[in-house]
């Protein structure tokens, strides 16, 4: 392949509301994948915000746990018995459930989640949440995630300008005795952190027996396998236990396989690429037809067909990356403006930039292969 005559760039640039056009179509395929990537990061992300925060070694979950959504309980007493292992320095259980809240500006209701924690136990990795355990042990008290949806009500500025704020969750009065950050998840759009008793309180229908989550600490010098593999021996079969790591990759999981979501967001990826594949087709089939005397002439100097297909390969190069830089610029904005609307952490990291460009790269690289048919067939005889 000769770079030394811009041959590629010449053709394209010969022609510049045609290239302008690529541009903005292979733009439009990028931003298409990157939105897809974003949403479906987005969505194992969010999903797995609560795992990820819980400050804990092992895990140890009913085995008819699905996710966070549809957490089993299992007897308190397992956890206990975890105990009696050498190695695990103190456990923590954890109540998870669905609540009913009332916004109080406007009466309407919505779904959120209910954490509810034993208190005296540091089991997040929270700040606000460790130091406002002693708020929680009044009763009817509650932390609310400032982070959460503006349809539970402007409860977060309401606080922090120093009102009170009291509503109902599940039919009880609750006040808001301080606030903390996760964010909302593709399974609620909000959270409230208290402690054990108001939980119960909040849930009758639950018993302080009915754990959600039991969090494990381990020594630092045992083995986090060996002491994961002797509660797996030693307790019943109706309780699994995971690492830390395993349980985020528990709920991430559920989201991939076992919803229709995950597999959406992946066809829409695929449904970029092909997009962007028939553009550039479009593009440099168009451009070798308009140019087929010259590559006529070229093969009747002595030029082989290697150095013409070259150059249509270095034209699918050269727009891959021409329609890349706009759409990766433009994704960083729409992100951005995805995350102040939603809240959903929608970030752009160098892992998902690199690979998107590799598929704009493949993109034009398979539209060229599929242009270049007419080429291969360009006789000079006939032509002239």
């Amino acid at each position: 392949m000769r770079f030394d005559i811009p041959l590629a760039w010449l053709q394209l640039s010969r022609e510049k509301i045609r290239l302008i056009i690529a541009i903005a179509g292979i733009a439009f395929a990028v931003i298409l994948m990157f939105m897809q990537l974003g949403f479906q990061s987005a969505l194992y992300d969010s999903a797995s915000r609560f795992h990820q925060n819980l400050d804990a070694d092992l895990i140890l979950i009913s085995t008819r746990s699905k996710s966070l959504g549809y957490m089993m309980p299992f007897s308190r007493r397992r956890l206990y018995q975890v105990l009696s292992i050498e190695g695990v320095t103190s456990v923590s259980p954890v109540y998870v459930g669905f609540g009913d809240w009332k916004n109080p500006d406007q009466g309407t209701f919505r779904t959120i989640y209910v954490y509810g924690f034993d208190v005296g136990d540091a089991a997040t990795r929270l700040p606000e949440v460790n130091q406002a355990m002693d708020a929680i042990k009044i009763e009817q008290n509650i932390l609310f995630d400032r982070a959460s949806r503006s349809e539970y009500g402007a409860i977060a500025t309401q606080f922090e300008q120093g009102n009170s704020v009291a509503t109902e969750l599940n039919g009880k009065r609750v006040k808001v005795a301080g606030l903390f950050t996760l964010g909302p998840s593709f399974g609620a759009d909000g959270n409230i952190v208290t402690s054990t008793d108001n939980f119960l309180r909040l849930f009758p229908n639950r018993t302080l027996n009915e754990i959600t989550i039991g969090l494990i600490q381990v020594q630092p010098n045992y083995s986090m396998t060996t002491i994961q593999s002797q509660i797996a021996a030693t307790l019943p079969t109706d309780v699994r236990v995971l690492t830390h790591q395993e349980f985020v990759e528990f709920e991430q999981q559920y989201w991939q396989t076992s919803t229709a979501i995950g597999f959406i967001f992946t066809l829409g990826v695929g449904m970029g690429f092909i997009v962007g594949t028939v553009i550039v087709y479009q593009i440099l089939y168009a451009d070798v037809s308009s140019h087929l005397i010259e590559y006529a002439t070229l093969k009747a100097m002595g030029y082989r067909n290697s150095y013409l297909l070259a150059v249509v390969f270095q034209e699918a190069f050269i727009l891959a990356v021409l329609g890349y830089i706009p759409g990766l610029l433009l994704t960083i904005c729409l992100y951005d403006l995805t995350q102040a609307a939603t809240f959903l952490p929608m970030k752009m990291g160098f892992e998902r930039a690199i690979f998107v460009l590799l598929l704009s790269i493949l993109m034009c690289a398979v539209s060229g292969a599929i242009a270049i048919g007419r080429l291969r067939r360009a006789d000079p005889a006939e032509i002239f």
